[in-house]
């Protein structure tokens, strides 16, 4: 693998409401188009926020002027603001937008609060394009009942290789639950057979009966012969600590999923995707020491990811961004709030080369949207 070009698809505007740039979702149309959705701010934890979405016809050499095209609308009554977006090529000049609305009902609250483990009322909306993301439908609700917790997006809509779609998300405790039982996180699906009109069925990609495993951070990937791998960001809630990215697949279309297996590889992973030489890849941040946004290949559908095939995608720009003797998930977040390198997102070019876009900067508020592009 060989990194043959890379760039920037936003830089951040030190003193705008645009200074923190960060969250990116990368997408690449048929027709050669690349677009980039992220989430912009003054400040990577203010709820001052926006979904902004940017293109190249031009392989990413330039950027147009970022827009805002989705309106947050009220829900039960409630005002939100939408705090990403991920978006799916349906061919041709379709595309879908699965855009995370969050509730800023008091725009005071933090996200997530760290004494009761709670999030705020987090929903999941679709919108349509059919010119290539020049214009877009109103935000369409995804009903996720009976699951009925605050559901986050983990990403975009997959294709499936049966024709159904899956809408990826976990689930939170949200503010103000009675439930005095702990936060217990799951990793799911939702599954489509009539192109996102409704949501029927569901699976869950990832969860710990003993609760003391988190397998967040989900990153699902339909590979080239349909199987959907998936990767997570796992933490070990009993050490307070995170261990291996851990795998499992599903042969049938993410109804049912493999047992549990460690990659061998630390840090926080992408999404995987099909090489055209059957290998798969995988973009991560490796956050052992100073982050860095590494790339690795697997040769034998994910089981193995050998060290001679790492690639530094992103050198570290900061220091060691990870905290040393956290005791408790607060700690979690707290440092996970203050990364200012991360989240890469992984999307495949009709020749077969691999685009990872990631957010990095100098420090937590003040970071831009970066681009890379690898050949096989």
């Amino acid at each position: 693998m060989d990194i043959i070009d890379r760039g920037t698809a936003f830089r951040a505007e030190p003193g705008s409401d645009l200074q923190s740039a960060a969250f990116p979702g990368a997408c690449v149309m048929p027709g050669g188009r690349w677009l980039c959705v992220f989430r912009g701010a003054p400040a990577k934890n203010s709820s001052a926020q926006q979904t902004l979405l940017t293109c190249s016809d031009d392989e990413g050499q330039t950027w147009r002027e970022p827009v805002a095209p989705w309106q947050a609308p009220h829900l039960n009554g409630k005002p939100g603001r939408f705090r990403g977006g991920y978006l799916t090529s349906l061919g041709g000049g379709g595309l879908v937008a699965t855009l995370m609305w969050v509730d800023v009902t008091d725009p005071s609250l933090p996200f997530w609060h760290e004494d009761t483990e709670t999030l705020l009322d987090t929903r999941i909306f679709l919108s349509r394009s059919q010119d290539a993301g020049e214009s877009w439908s109103p935000p369409q609700y995804v009903d996720t009942y009976p699951v009925t917790l605050c559901v986050p997006a983990t990403g975009p809509i997959l294709l499936l290789h049966n024709g159904d779609w899956a809408c990826q998300f976990e689930l939170n405790k949200p503010y103000g639950s009675s439930d005095p039982a702990p936060w217990r996180h799951a990793s799911m699906l939702a599954f489509s057979q009539d192109e996102g009109v409704s949501w029927p069925l569901f699976s869950v990609a990832g969860n710990d009966p003993e609760n003391r495993f988190f397998f967040w951070d989900q990153r699902p990937g339909v590979l080239s012969d349909g199987t959907v791998l998936n990767v997570f960001w796992t933490l070990d809630n009993e050490r307070a600590e995170y261990v291996n990215i851990q795998a499992r697949e599903s042969s049938d279309h993410g109804r049912t999923w493999s047992e549990m297996w460690d990659t061998g590889i630390p840090g926080q992973p992408a999404n995987p995707v099909s090489l055209p030489d059957g290998r798969i890849a995988m973009p991560y941040v490796d956050r052992t020491a100073a982050p860095k946004i590494m790339l690795r290949c697997s040769s034998d559908g994910g089981r193995t990811w050998p060290d001679d095939t790492a690639l530094t995608l992103c050198d570290s720009v900061v220091d060691s961004q990870t905290w040393k003797n956290k005791r408790a998930m607060k700690d979690q977040w707290a440092e996970m709030q203050q990364f200012s390198v991360g989240l890469p997102r992984t999307a495949a070019l009709p020749d077969g080369d691999v685009l990872v876009a990631y957010y990095a900067g100098p420090q937590t508020d003040t970071t831009g949207i970066e681009w890379v592009r690898v050949r096989p």
